[in-house]
């Protein structure tokens, strides 16, 4: 191409240089054009935030543990799941309103991450590990029939799903989990977050028919087993204020064997590593 033709752009329009083709045109009524009632597309819409009423102090006193207010927003997450078994666009709404942050930047942490659910859970969510070495172990397998134990009318429960009343009691959400952490007990079922390990087909079904029947099992380690909610208001950093209470809701084995035997192995042996230097020399720099 030769010469100069800053008037023409693709398509042969006439836009002159230094013009956008939006300069040129009319702004366009999308709601006037639109073959339906379309107000609700730009309307806010407010959600009824008075199911958080009694958890507003709380939300304040998080928010005054932190130098900067938005910091607060991950266990405030917890604290409106506490509330309603999920983190609904009011528990947003709420969060927002209470760190001065917009409902997407809210959103988009509510989002990001697993443990906040948006749909209600069971009173127990139970967790079943399915990365590699638990998968390998039987992870797969146990949580294939959990899904077609728990389900009903044929239908297998799938992941993030309930079986029973979502939050009533005996109700019970199965998901499969990403690594739990515990690759040297596998496999591993957490319920709300709590371990039980060595598991197989047959102690994992015993185990939720528990849940479903009203018991609460002992975790293998850990803290006494409590319900999805109370455990997110834990999550949160919010504990019983009587000491024997608070003790008697934390108090559990946590250690295994199985974790420690290399400990106890170089314990035995005379195992020791050489002591770090107090003064490390820090390797050369390559000259460039």
């Amino acid at each position: 191409m030769t010469g100069s033709n800053t008037g023409s752009t693709y398509g042969g329009s006439g836009v002159g240089a230094g013009t956008t083709h939006q300069e040129t045109v009319a702004d366009t009524d999308v709601l006037g054009i639109s073959p339906v009632a379309a107000e609700h597309l730009v309307a806010e819409f407010v959600e009824d935030l008075s199911v958080f009423d009694g958890i507003v102090d709380k939300a304040r006193e998080l928010v005054l543990r932190y130098p900067n207010s938005r910091s607060a927003l991950l266990p405030m997450l917890h604290l409106v799941q506490s509330v309603q078994g999920r983190v609904s666009q009011a528990g947003i709404q709420f969060c927002a309103a209470q760190l001065d942050l917009t409902p997407a930047e809210v959103s988009a942490v509510a989002t990001f991450y697993t443990m906040y659910k948006r749909k209600t859970c069971g009173e127990h969510l139970v967790s079943v590990c399915t990365n590699t070495l638990c998968a390998a172990l039987g992870g797969d397998e146990i949580y294939r029939e959990l899904g077609e134990h728990l389900g009903e009318d044929g239908k297998k429960l799938g992941h993030n799903e309930t079986a029973g009343e979502p939050g009533a009691p005996g109700s019970v959400t199965l998901e499969h989990a990403e690594c739990l952490a515990a690759c040297d007990l596998g496999p591993v079922i957490q319920v709300n977050y709590e371990y039980f390990d060595n598991q197989t087909v047959d102690s994992a079904v015993a185990l939720v028919d528990a849940l479903r029947a009203g018991e609460k099992p002992a975790p293998t380690r850990g803290a006494p087993l409590r319900d999805f909610r109370t455990a997110e208001l834990e999550l949160a950093g919010f504990w019983p204020e009587d000491e024997a209470d608070y003790r008697a809701s934390v108090d559990g084995p946590s250690a295994a064997v199985e974790t420690l035997r290399g400990a106890k192995l170089a314990e035995d042996r005379g195992w020791t590593a050489k002591p770090y230097p107090a003064q490390a020399p820090l390797p050369e720099v390559e000259k460039k």
